[in-house]
């Protein structure tokens, strides 16, 4: 998984698998989610977006299946 940059008030590290599009969002209180089958284009638009934590609740949470993290 690559690394992405991020600066956001509530996600402290985001990791891409361009492979198989999973999606790790690491968050400053400690907790982690995994999606899989993110597009590239939607995952690195998270981490330019004004707010990376609204476009992960509004474009990420709902739209791509959580696996165990």
């Amino acid at each position: 998984m690559e690394e992405l940059s991020v600066k956001s008030k509530i996600i402290k590290s985001v990791y891409f698998s361009q492979e198989d599009g999973r999606l790790r969002i690491c968050f400053k209180n400690g907790e982690e989610r995994l999606f899989e089958g993110v597009p590239s284009s939607e995952a690195h638009a998270m981490t330019v977006a004004p707010s990376p934590g609204h476009y992960y609740l509004d474009r990420i949470r709902t739209r791509f299946r959580r696996l165990a993290a």
